[in-house]
């Protein structure tokens, strides 16, 4: 099968994306396929996976942490904010929960018990940064917390959830940030504060290659080879050039090396694998395996290497 009709004939959070992304398809079918995510597939499944007080639970890892990445991977179906069962979905988790300092272990905890509302987040800027694309994906751009990670960026123009302790960057927590500010200067439009620091923040991926050390030149982690879905905070050079993508940034020579890396990935069927999953943390399995083909990596490389050829 041609990957593209392998997109084509999966979930509506695959196809629309891969309907904009890949093919000439019109505006109208591309909204009528991304109106289908809130109420049928991956989408639907996570909307009715949502607890009564609005977060998203597995007894095996705290509440924060579940009802974080559940919320990622729901915006990374790129569901309609404005779909009313996703609307009630933001507002009953805005509601209901507080993060809470539970001595130095943060954990969601009911309104009553005061602290941060889920969209204020918490310390950590890796966290942050994913709080920060969330709230300003679902309709809660927070002004407080972009300038918190502001204030937080470090010498060398990433982030690291070890400061003050380390004051090198991580490529983990900065990409995480990364994507925060980017979706925050969607939502309110582009402000010279915010581009100049994730310019910074991107100068120090682009100067590394998006994988190499900048004092040796070796790569930093074999794991920023591997492609994996959902993510979570864990960095990959697709992830990383995905990110440039959505930026609208120009590739550039800097890139080339991880671009040729993710292109020799590309099985001789045409699709890619998934090599790793960081499922841990979300409130149900993906159908997706490690060593199988991914269609969630396919769309993203299939968009990549369109992007770099044009």
């Amino acid at each position: 099968m041609n990957p593209l009709d392998w997109l084509l004939a999966s979930d509506p959070a695959i196809r629309w994306q891969a309907l904009r992304d890949l093919t000439n398809a019109s505006s109208t079918e591309v909204a009528a396929e991304r109106a289908r995510v809130a109420n049928e597939g991956l989408g639907a499944a996570i909307l009715a996976s949502q607890q009564p007080d609005g977060s998203w639970r597995r007894d095996d890892a705290p509440a924060w942490l579940t009802t974080l990445f559940t919320m990622q991977l729901l915006r990374a179906t790129g569901v309609d904010p404005a779909s009313p069962s996703v609307t009630a979905a933001a507002a009953r988790l805005e509601t209901n929960l507080r993060f809470n300092d539970l001595g130095g272990r943060w954990d969601l905890r009911p309104s009553s018990t005061g602290g941060n509302t889920f969209f204020e987040g918490e310390v950590e800027p890796c966290i942050n940064g994913g709080v920060l694309a969330l709230g300003a994906y679902f309709g809660r751009p927070l002004e407080s917390l972009a300038q918190r990670l502001l204030a937080e960026q470090l010498a060398d123009g990433g982030w690291n959830c070890e400061a003050p302790k380390s004051t090198r960057s991580s490529f983990h927590t900065t990409i995480c940030v990364l994507e925060g500010l980017l979706e925050y200067e969607r939502a309110l439009g582009s402000e010279p504060e915010i581009a100049a620091a994730r310019h910074r923040a991107e100068e120090y991926l682009l100067a590394r290659s998006l994988c190499r050390r900048l004092s040796t030149g070796e790569i930093v982690n074999p794991e920023f080879l591997e492609l994996a879905f959902p993510p979570r905070y864990h960095y990959d050079i697709l992830r990383a050039l995905d990110y440039f993508r959505s930026a609208h940034a120009r590739p550039g020579p800097r890139m080339r090396e991880a671009v040729q890396m993710v292109e020799t990935k590309r099985q001789p069927d045409g699709r890619w694998l998934l090599d790793r999953a960081y499922c841990e943390g979300l409130a149900f399995s993906l159908d997706e395996s490690p060593g199988a083909p991914s269609r969630w990596n396919t769309l993203r490389a299939l968009r990549v290497l369109q992007w770099r050829a044009q």
